[in-house]
C-alpha cells in the first residue's frame, strides 16, 4: 500500500456505462453493477403514481423522514440527492479541506468531483498482494478529507467497519460510500446510522439495487453541520418527485425485506460465478478474493483483448484499468443469475481459448 499524488494516466470519466451504449447496447450486460430484472413491479406501479403531482414542487419532507427512521437518525443527519454522484460534488465544493485523500481502487468520481473543484488529491493505493484491504495506518495523518468505499467498486473487498472508523479524526472528514453497502446480507460492516465516528459521512445509494440509474436517487448521513454545508451547496429542487416517492418507497420494511433477500440471492449466485471462474486458474485467471459486492474483480493474461473476444461472444464486461491501482490485466464482472453466468463463463472460455 502507498500514496501517490494525482495524476492524468487514468480515465476517471469512465464508467460501465460506456460499454453498453451504442454498438454494445444488444450485449449481455456485465459491465454496469445495476442488480438485472427492476425495478420490480410494485415499484414502477408506485412510481408511476407520483407523475400526477409533477404540477407542483418536489417536497421532500416525507423521503427525508423516511430515510432518518431507516437509519434510527434525525432529519437533520439526512440529505436527498440525485444520486450519490452529486453528493460527491457537493463534498468537493462545499467542504474547505486542504489535503484530501482517496483510497483506491474504488469509483473514480470522488477524485474526479474533488479535482473538478481545484482540489490536489492524493491516493492511497491498496495492493494487491494484500488482497485489496485497508491499512488504516498507510493514510497520511495530515489528511483531513478521507474518502474509501465499503464494499469498494471494483474490488468487491467489504473492509471492517472498525478498520473504516480507525480512520476518523478530529478535524477530519471521513467519507465512506456505501453505495453496494445494501447488496450485502445484513449489510455487514455498515457505518450508516453511527453518530459515534468523528467527521462521518455517509453516502448510499438506491440506484443498484433497485434499477433506478435512470431516475437519479441517493442520500447522505452526516453531522447536521454538514448537511447544511451540503445543504447550501445544492440547488433548488434538487431531488424530482418521482425520484422522491421512490426513496421513500425504498426504505420501507418491504422493500426493505426483499432487498435481503436479494442480497442472499446474489450471495448464492456470487459463489456460482467465482466457482466457474476458478475452473480458469490454469490459464491465468484470477478473481480477488472474499469477494462481497454483486461483482467481481479479475486478472487475466491479455485482459483487453479478451475484453473485445467476449463483445464478439454477445458480453460486454467492464475494463479495469481506468481505476486507480489497476492496470490492462484487469476486468470487472458483475453478478447475474445462473443462466446467464452459465453462458458467460462458456463465453469466457472461448475467449481465452484464442489465446
Amino acid at each position: 500500500m502507498r500514496a501517490e499524488p494525482e495524476d492524468s494516466m487514468h480515465d476517471l470519466r469512465h464508467h460501465g456505462d460506456a460499454e453498453v451504449r451504442d454498438d454494445g447496447s444488444a450485449l449481455v450486460d456485465l459491465a454496469v453493477n445495476v442488480r438485472s430484472g427492476t425495478p420490480p413491479a410494485w415499484l414502477r406501479e408506485h412510481i408511476a403514481g407520483s407523475v400526477a403531482g409533477l404540477a407542483a414542487y418536489p417536497d421532500g419532507r416525507a423521503a427525508r423522514a423516511a430515510v432518518a427512521a431507516r437509519h434510527g437518525l434525525p432529519v437533520e443527519r439526512v440529505l436527498l440527492t440525485a444520486g450519490a454522484a452529486e453528493a460527491f460534488v457537493l463534498l468537493a465544493r462545499a467542504l474547505k479541506v486542504r489535503r484530501p485523500v482517496v483510497v483506491h481502487p474504488q469509483f473514480t468520481e470522488p477524485e474526479a468531483a474533488l479535482r473538478d473543484a481545484g482540489h490536489t488529491v492524493d491516493r492511497v493505493l491498496l495492493r494487491e498482494a494484500d488482497g485489496f484491504r485497508l491499512d488504516p495506518g498507510a493514510v497520511p495523518e495530515a489528511a483531513d478529507l478521507v474518502v474509501i468505499g465499503n464494499p469498494t467498486n471494483p474490488t468487491s473487498v467489504l473492509h471492517p467497519a472498525a478498520d473504516i472508523a480507525r480512520l476518523a479524526r478530529p478535524g477530519r472528514t471521513l467519507v465512506v460510500d456505501e453505495a453496494f453497502l445494501d447488496a450485502v446480507p445484513g449489510e455487514r460492516e455498515a457505518l450508516a446510522g453511527r453518530t459515534d465516528v468523528p467527521g462521518l459521512v455517509v453516502l448510499r445509494s438506491l440506484t443498484k439495487t433497485w434499477g433506478l440509474a435512470g431516475l437519479r436517487i441517493g442520500y447522505v448521513l452526516a453531522g447536521p453541520e454538514t448537511i447544511e454545508l451540503l445543504t447550501r451547496a445544492q440547488p433548488l429542487w434538487p431531488v424530482s418527485t418521482p425520484a422522491l416517492a421512490a426513496a421513500e418507497a425504498c426504505v420501507g420494511p418491504r422493500a426493505l425485506a426483499e432487498a435481503d433477500g436479494a442480497a442472499r440471492r446474489v450471495a448464492a449466485d456470487r459463489s456460482r460465478l467465482l466457482t466457474g471462474l476458478a475452473e480458469f486458474a490454469g490459464r491465468g485467471v484470477r478473481a480477488v478474493e472474499g469477494a462481497e459486492g454483486p461483482f467481481v474483480l479479475l486478472r487475466l493474461p491479455h485482459a483487453a483483448a479478451v475484453r473485445e473476444r467476449l463483445r464478439t461472444l454477445g458480453f460486454a464486461v467492464r475494463r479495469g484499468d481506468t481505476f486507480p491501482g489497476l492496470d490492462q490485466r484487469w476486468l470487472r464482472v458483475a453478478v447475474r443469475d445462473r443462466g446467464t453466468t452459465d453462458a458467460f463463463l462458456e463465453a469466457l472460455g472461448r475467449a481465452l481459448d484464442a489465446d
